[in-house]
């Protein structure tokens, strides 16, 4: 975990609201019939409730993943996001660690 990518990545507010959203599927409408079993929200819902472009969206969620803060899965022609607790948990374990 880089924590200074991690940081960069969270310096946007609407990467952490992506972030927010990827924490309950639920936020999403629900997966087609074929993806059902796939974990991860496919990158269109998340550019259609965020409201951005696609270039927008593919630059964003290539920061966060960059970061390792979320995951990828590619299926066919779509990419699943979800996050990636285990490294958001040590970003706010090392941030606390530093400031303190």
């Amino acid at each position: 975990m880089d924590i200074d990518k991690a940081i960069s990545a969270l310096n946007n507010p609407a990467r952490r609201q992506i972030l927010i959203w990827l924490k309950d599927r639920s936020n999403f409408p629900p997966a087609l019939p074929e993806h059902a079993d796939l974990a991860g929200v496919c990158v269109g819902y998340i550019q259609e409730k965020s409201g951005l472009s696609q270039s927008t969206i593919s630059t964003y969620m290539n920061a966060l993943k960059g970061a390792g803060l979320v995951l990828s899965e590619r299926h066919g022609q779509w990419t699943f996001y979800r996050r990636n607790e285990e490294v958001i948990a040590q970003t706010l374990k090392k941030l606390s660690e530093d400031l303190q």
